[in-house]
């Protein structure tokens, strides 16, 4: 092969590549414009997702607490002798900025013995949260904005779709609020059935719960509270005047005492 038909060839390579990747970037802005939903559970198993539960490795499945079962996402504890703290997070391999995720969820079956008593049919999706890699080994949750799913008692109102905030603050009502869990106006959902719940996530701007499509919580500013044990860990890696204020992060499922399923994970990237 002569130098100048390998000059040729190299340099078509190049622009092959150059040229996939554009169409690549194309592609994928032209998903988004379409609305092109992102299937995070593919309904066969965990690929995608990493798992970490207090007391062990990232990684460690103990239990098979986080398991596929046809079809459907099932948290559970079959394995457990009794709960011993041991909150887990099933994250998402990718972190997110903007977007929309939609989940169908339900509670089935009895809390796990030991399960603290507000851990009864309670359950989270975590956003804006911080790697699984950061977290210590014995940290109970991820620094991040949880959007708490609760399932109702026998008597009496139980919202879903609460603000709670690991490790954060958020600006609600226009003010710097700092109270841990903060209730949505859902009603009160009983029983085994399921509930669609949607997280509108736009950066640092705004976030919106919303529950069979209707808006039911929003906040702005998420930040990290610099008073936080964990947080201030994830603070001191940052460079010196970096603003608190939480851009973009992890995405993951609770695993909290009492069975949950998910039949349905899904996200809709948005435009900054």
């Amino acid at each position: 092969m002569t130098s100048r038909l390998r000059n040729h060839l190299a340099g078509a390579l190049c622009c092959s590549l150059f040229l996939g990747h554009l169409l690549a970037v194309d592609t994928t802005a032209a998903d988004v414009a379409k609305g092109k939903w992102i299937q995070l559970f593919n309904g066969k198993d965990l690929s995608g997702w990493k798992v970490k539960i207090k007391g062990h490795e990232l990684g460690e499945n103990f239990g098979k607490t986080f398991r596929v079962e046809n079809g459907v996402l099932k948290v559970g504890y079959d394995a457990y002798k009794g709960f011993g703290a041991k909150f887990g997070h099933l994250f998402y391999e990718k972190s997110f900025s903007h977007y929309i995720i939609r989940c169908e969820y339900r509670f089935t079956g009895q809390q796990v013995t030991g399960g603290p008593g507000w851990a009864f049919r309670n359950s989270g999706i975590m956003v804006h949260g911080q790697a699984p890699e950061s977290m210590d080994k014995n940290q109970n949750f991820p620094v991040s904005i949880e959007v708490q799913l609760l399932g109702g008692r026998k008597m009496g109102k139980r919202s879903t779709a609460n603000l709670c905030t690991p490790g954060t603050h958020v600006f609600y009502k226009g003010k710097l609020h700092k109270p841990h869990c903060t209730n949505s106006a859902s009603k009160t959902y009983r029983g085994d059935q399921w509930v669609t719940v949607e997280i509108e996530v736009r950066g640092s701007e705004i976030i919106r719960h919303k529950i069979d499509g209707k808006t039911v919580l929003e906040y702005t500013k998420p930040q990290l509270d610099p008073n936080d044990k964990d947080a201030k860990k994830l603070i001191a890696g940052k460079p010196e005047g970096k603003s608190l204020l939480l851009e973009s992060g992890s995405i993951s499922l609770q695993s909290e005492s009492h069975p949950v399923e998910f039949r349905k994970v899904e996200l809709l990237p948005l435009k900054p």
